[in-house]
């Protein structure tokens, strides 16, 4: 088999659900409700794991085996939640207010707090709270479009709804997706990162070799040929080459019209091109209004002239705009979403452009607070899609896609409601996001002006090699992502996979792609599992 002809609209799961009269709403009472005090928890683990760990789980597929847990339950009152629907706006719910409340409130809050200057946390979280919510939303407006198609990879999404389709029929699926937990948990178990390893049979395999061998050059870099690759900035240019590339690409889309990613017709998606094209000017307006309000609390506007103001609130509403295409196309090809990197190389361009600390300091909190909300919404709008049929029954898929984006949101607010309660009571002892520490130095050391040379230097190759994959591999985006990653087992795993994949479906044919996939959700949840309580042990031991 060619690798070509490995494309996704042939990994997807054969799942036909049954369609009812409406889509449950998220408001019904008792949902409702359930929906909001799970998501309170959600926020909580992702706060504490953020704050001690510094990482954030997946938890699109800790939620999905929630809702399966949930609709086992004996009682009448948890009926409706024996529907695949109901289950995956848990999950939704669950995954919107983890990754809301670690990643895209507390990690920027914590940047003015670090810097001593704990009274700027309010305008920071407003501006956050801003960067958060309309993330959301542009993904809502974005998805199913040339751009970021429901046919795309989306590997978390896959794996969600997998899991949650092997919870629904059993059989061999379920027993699938057990061998396949089992063995994430214990490769976990022995270090090795099994998320990775599951992604390998579900994403595209040019995007996942290019994500591969980039993990393997920035492991190996140092020890094999004495080069550190984040010193020379390589990473950093091969992103913003790749990435000025893709957004060419994105504006080629829109300007043809007739074209789309996989060869469809612009019918086969629900958002259209001038849809699409509207929803880049709506997002930009909104991130610049939300920079000049968080600007003005801050007191940003007295420590700049007016022309660098201007140009500040200019490249804050770019860079944030920027910053989500770049990690929604890294996340939906790759399953991982670079979003503290790609806010790190907007901090570094902004101290090159001159702009003030405080200025650079609100600016990449900005920018990291939309990214990662824009790439959960995405996984967690796939596994919808594929639970509601693919997108066969339009209308349906439409309706669902609402109430999924109103489980989000939901989510959202609530992930904001316990931040506000908490957050004094984390930073008071401490307990900050690593990151944190790191844009903070970054800002105090400054930027040392050999740096530019270097990343102009190396976005050269990231440029052509994004521009030679095509929009449909983005080879430069996903190598850009790989190089800021350490994890070069992490290398191997997705390589591994990607030659088991080859050679199950060359012997068996296109029919061994969805054991596969069952088995990749399963080495993926088993991971998440894993890290899951493995973190809450070792938040319990400190």
């Amino acid at each position: 088999m060619e690798i070509e002809q490995v494309r996704a609209g042939e990994r997807l799961p054969d799942y036909v659900p049954e369609i009812p009269d409406r889509h449950p709403s998220l408001f019904e009472t008792f949902p409702f409700l359930l929906n909001a005090a799970l998501a309170a928890v959600g926020a909580i683990v992702g706060m504490h794991l953020i704050t001690t760990l510094g990482i954030s789980t997946n938890t699109s597929i800790l939620g999905a085996l929630v809702a399966i847990a949930i609709a086992r339950v004996p009682l009448a009152a948890i009926l409706p939640f024996k529907s695949v629907q109901q289950q995956n706006l848990i999950q939704s719910t669950i995954s919107s207010a983890t990754f809301g409340a670690a990643n895209c409130l507390l990690i920027p809050i914590g940047i003015p707090f670090v810097m001593g200057r704990p009274e700027l946390v309010t305008p920071m979280l407003i501006g956050a709270a801003i960067g958060m919510f309309f993330g959301t939303t542009m993904l809502y407006l974005q998805f199913d479009s040339r751009t970021f198609p429901a046919k795309g990879i989306w590997p978390p999404g896959v794996a969600t709804a997998e899991a949650i389709i092997a919870g629904d029929r059993g059989g061999r699926r379920a027993l699938v997706l057990l061998g396949g937990t089992v063995l994430g948990a214990l490769g976990a178990y022995l270090r090795i990162p099994m998320s990775a390893f599951g992604v390998g049979f579900i994403g595209n395999i040019w995007a996942l070799s290019m994500f591969g061998i980039g993990l393997l050059i920035r492991g190996y870099s140092v020890p094999v040929a004495g080069i550190n690759v984040m010193a020379h900035y390589l990473p950093h240019g091969m992103m913003v080459g790749a990435g000025l590339i893709a957004l060419v690409q994105v504006v080629m889309i829109l300007v043809q019209g007739k074209r789309s990613l996989a060869g469809q017709t612009d019918e086969e998606h629900t958002v259209s091109d001038r849809q699409l094209g509207r929803s880049f000017g709506y997002g930009y307006g909104v991130f610049v209004v939300g920079a000049i309000v968080m600007a003005i609390l801050a007191g940003l506007v007295a420590e700049m002239p007016a022309a660098q103001f201007i140009g500040w609130v200019i490249f804050a509403g770019a860079a944030a705009v920027i910053g989500q295409q770049l990690v929604g196309l890294a996340a939906m090809h790759s399953g991982w979403f670079p979003a503290f990197a790609v806010a790190l190389i907007f901090l570094v361009l902004s101290i090159l452009m001159g702009f003030p600390p405080l200025a650079s300091a609100f600016l990449v909190g900005y920018v990291a607070s939309v990214s990662p909300a824009f790439a959960d919404t995405g996984y967690d709008f796939k596994a919808g899609w594929i639970l509601r049929g693919q997108g066969k029954n339009r209308k349906f898929e439409l309706e669902g896609r609402r109430e999924q984006f109103r489980a989000e949101m939901l989510g959202l607010v609530v992930a904001l409601v316990m931040v506000i309660l908490f957050w004094r009571g984390y930073f008071e002892r401490d307990l900050l996001p690593p990151v944190v520490r790191v844009y903070a130095a970054t800002i105090a050391a400054g930027i040392d002006p050999g740096v530019l040379r270097n990343i102009m230097l190396w976005a050269i190759p990231g440029a052509v090699l994004q521009a030679v994959g095509g929009p449909a591999r983005q080879m430069g985006i996903l190598l850009a992502t790989g190089l800021l990653i350490p994890s070069p087992l992490g290398g191997w795993a997705v390589l591994a996979a990607i030659a088991i994949r080859l050679i199950a479906t060359r012997l068996y044919g296109a029919a061994a792609q969805s054991y596969l996939n069952i088995f990749g959700a399963g080495t993926i949840a088993g991971d998440a599992l894993f890290g899951f309580f493995n973190a809450i042990v070792r938040i319990r031991l400190r």
